[in-house]
């Protein structure tokens, strides 16, 4: 029993929970952070998505507040996203099944109705995005005199998405007594600031080196020189690779429609593909991702909203389409897949423009992606000229970023009428009393 969850003295309700889960091992955030969070530290913690992040410190908040009391929230666990609001509050609700705790979630893109009324009859615990939560609590519609626990998990992504305001807003209303916890894939300069206004003397615990990729995951890189050529390479890869279950993920709601559409049209069926962007109403967005983790949709064409703390099993590959602008956001895509101990494959396309990204990229995660060749099947489309400029264009930017000197490479051309020179007359014309010859010179008429 040594391995077993059983050695944290948690109580029959939970271990119970964790059986029917089929967990039988605890994963090593887990083994160091449970102990620490069940003796009432404050805790940092430095872990990728797919770790068990997430049942590290349920386990011990479901055991701390053991059973429902009162009215107010004795637990608030705030996300960045609705996505990962949901998914938190479903894992609860898995490990909590055989306790009478409350729990509920709470995001916008919903009208606050059904919240407010799940609030008003008594919560134990609420998972919130930082936005909604300020809305409700400004409204009066949250108490938190008796909070006791508060966790910020995917710190590093609220950094990224500008929720440091609310943040430093709900920290002035809430009690200064309380446990906190924070947990974060990578620790930037951001967080480390974030993590000393909110926590007290936290004990920190990594388990790998910070954006380090799962060594489950086999990467590859191919050097594509134009967005139809990326398509055409996508098409390749589902037709003769045996992509199963695969996430292609864009930078924008733009090329993930275009995606979406060219895929439709040449690679996938409709009824086993959907995308997930910010345009896309929260219902719709839900029912994708769910379609997805049950099995019924093959292919998610998702923006980096859907890249942080999704938890889905099975995914064979990821295919970034476009290369990350945030370069922690490379490691959180391709923590995707390469789940529980199971082999998954990330594919990277790259163009010129991008270039300059993957190799800041490659310096954070310590190693040198692998480039293949464009399998000779693959047509090579030519670049349309305005494609050609815009990279053209980045690249130059990118130099002057580096190189405050560089004046640029690049020049876009301009209609420009030639200039005309004029000169005076000269001595002999003068003396002839003739119009100057001289290019530039008006002809008298």
């Amino acid at each position: 029993m040594e391995n077993s969850f059983e050695k944290f003295e948690l109580n029959r309700q939970l271990l119970n929970a964790i059986a029917d889960s089929g967990y039988t091992e605890p994963t090593p955030i887990q083994e160091k952070a449970i102990p620490l969070i069940l003796k009432g530290h404050d805790v940092l913690g430095i872990a990728q998505t797919g770790t068990g992040k997430t049942a590290a410190y349920l386990l011990p908040i479901l055991m701390k507040i053991k059973y429902a009391q009162g009215t107010m929230p004795r637990c608030i666990i705030f996300a960045p996203t609705r996505e990962l609001v949901i998914q938190i509050d479903k894992a609860i609700a898995e490990l909590a099944r055989y306790t009478d705790l409350r729990h509920t979630a709470i995001y916008g893109g919903l009208g606050p109705k059904t919240q407010i009324e799940t609030i008003q009859k008594g919560i134990d615990i609420i998972v919130a995005t930082p936005g909604r939560f300020m809305d409700l609590y400004l409204r009066e519609e949250i108490a938190v005199k008796d909070l006791k626990i508060m966790v910020l998990d995917e710190a590093d992504k609220m950094m990224d998405m500008g929720f440091m305001p609310q943040i430093r807003k709900i920290l002035e209303v809430i009690p200064r007594k309380r446990q906190n916890l924070l947990f974060s894939a990578t620790f930037p300069d951001k967080v480390e600031r974030l993590s000393e206004e909110f926590l007290e003397f936290p004990t920190r615990i990594e388990v790998t080196p910070q954006a380090t990729t799962a060594e489950t995951v086999k990467q590859r890189m191919f050097e594509v020189p134009n967005t139809q050529t990326k398509i055409n390479l996508l098409k390749y890869l589902f037709e003769k690779e045996g992509v199963k279950k695969a996430i292609v993920f864009t930078r924008s709601k733009e090329v993930a429609d275009f995606v979406y559409n060219s895929m439709v049209q040449k690679i996938v069926p409709f009824s086993k593909i959907r995308v997930i962007h910010a345009n896309k109403g929260q219902n719709t967005r839900i029912n994708s991702m769910e379609a997805f983790r049950e099995g019924d949709v093959n292919v998610l064409v998702a923006t980096d909203v859907a890249a942080r703390g999704i938890d889905i099993q099975q995914v064979s590959h990821v295919i970034n389409f476009d290369v990350p602008l945030i370069y922690e956001d490379y490691v959180h895509r391709i923590g995707r897949t390469g789940r529980a101990n199971q082999v998954g494959e990330a594919v990277t396309f790259l163009t010129i423009a991008e270039e300059y990204h993957i190799k800041k990229i490659e310096r954070i995660i310590r190693m040198e992606i692998p480039r293949e060749q464009i399998p000779i099947e693959v047509e090579i489309a030519d670049t349309p000229f305005e494609e050609n400029q815009t990279y053209l264009r980045e690249v130059d930017d990118q130099r002057k970023k580096e190189d405050p000197t560089f004046k640029g490479a690049f020049h876009e051309k301009k209609n420009r009428k030639p200039e005309v020179k004029k000169g005076k007359p000269s001595s002999q014309a003068k003396k002839n009393n003739k119009p100057d010859k001289r290019r530039g010179t008006p002809k008298r008429r």
